[in-house]
């Protein structure tokens, strides 16, 4: 029997498996708080530094490239292949978008799918893990859902039972290794620019801005963009499409984001391989696929058709 990663796990004849797994080793949670708030200290360190010293144009370069090296594994990977299946991929594509999505130090794939398949099966309803509805409508609360969507939620022991969320990648024995793996990418995900600085400047010094730049800051930045869509794009924004709960669209995200920031009409059709599908909605991972399928690396890409989107409920 084939398991859509939509029904999360669940078959006609066999009752759902638990929502949560055991709850994560109290290691890996003080884990988690060093591999997210040092970044964060180095994203707010980088103004100061950057206008005294430490900032060259290959630290740029290569902050950048990282940036979208390791953004492109998530959206593309992690997001829209992985979790929605939103086009199919070639095993050396498949495997590659893994590793990228684990540069973003987000997690290992298969967890990260868990907890947007989660997401997508209880949107900003109890069971979601990042909404930022679940604590009430007054200011102080909304604050707090603010806080727990965007960062908040990182820091809870629950974790999401992958056996139901994704057993199609826990059958996989590529993405189950790649995911084994998730320590030896976060390695090089930081070394890696430190390695091209340092080889390139000839110099530690060198090796060292490339570490804290296209390393530190860069995973800060994508972090916080990547939690943005949690948190902002279900609070503020445009809703032009009927769809579960309260996601919406915030232009500003838009490229920083690679067009994950069409968040709206995301959730009125998960598996469409393209998020911006208004006019001057840029949505650079649409266009990375759209690549990938004309290199024949994909292929059954979901496009977002005239029969598809005349299934949609537009908002008055």
């Amino acid at each position: 029997m084939t398991v859509s990663p939509t029904t999360a796990g669940r078959t006609a004849d066999a009752p759902a498996k638990p929502v949560f797994a055991t709850p994560r080793p109290q290691g890996q949670a003080w884990l988690v708080y060093l591999f997210t708030l040092i970044p964060m200290l180095a994203l707010v360190a980088a103004v100061p530094l950057a206008w005294g010293w430490g900032l060259s144009w290959l630290d740029v370069g290569l902050a950048i490239g990282f940036y979208f090296l390791s953004g492109f594994g998530v959206t593309v990977g992690y997001h829209r292949y992985f979790t929605h299946r939103a086009f199919k991929a070639r095993k050396g594509l498949r495997n590659g978008l893994a590793i990228a999505g684990s540069l973003a130090m987000q997690g290992d794939v298969i967890t990260w799918v868990s907890d947007h398949r989660r997401h997508h099966a209880f949107t900003d309803k109890e069971g979601d893990p990042h909404s930022p509805w679940l604590h009430g409508t007054t200011p102080v609360a909304l604050a707090k859902g603010f806080f727990h969507a965007h960062l908040g939620w990182l820091f809870g022991r629950d974790r999401t039972n992958a056996e139901r969320f994704a057993p199609d990648l826990l059958a996989d024995r590529d993405i189950t290794r790649i995911s084994a793996l998730f320590p030896l990418w976060t390695v090089l995900s930081l070394l890696a620019p430190a390695l091209i600085g340092g080889l390139a400047t000839q110099t530690w010094w060198g090796a060292l801005t490339a570490f804290f730049w296209a390393g530190l800051v860069r995973v800060a930045l994508l972090h916080h963009v990547t939690w943005s869509i949690n948190s902002i794009c279900h609070m503020i924004g445009d809703r032009p499409w009927d769809a579960p709960g309260k996601a919406t669209n915030v232009w500003p995200l838009a490229v920083l984001s690679m067009g994950e920031s069409w968040h709206n009409l995301h959730h009125a059709d998960p598996t469409c391989a393209r998020h911006g599908i208004g006019r001057g909605q840029l949505d650079m991972t649409a266009r990375f696929i759209w690549v990938l399928e004309k290199l024949g690396w994909a292929h059954s890409v979901r496009w977002p058709t005239t029969r598809r989107l005349a299934r949609l409920t537009a908002r008055t």
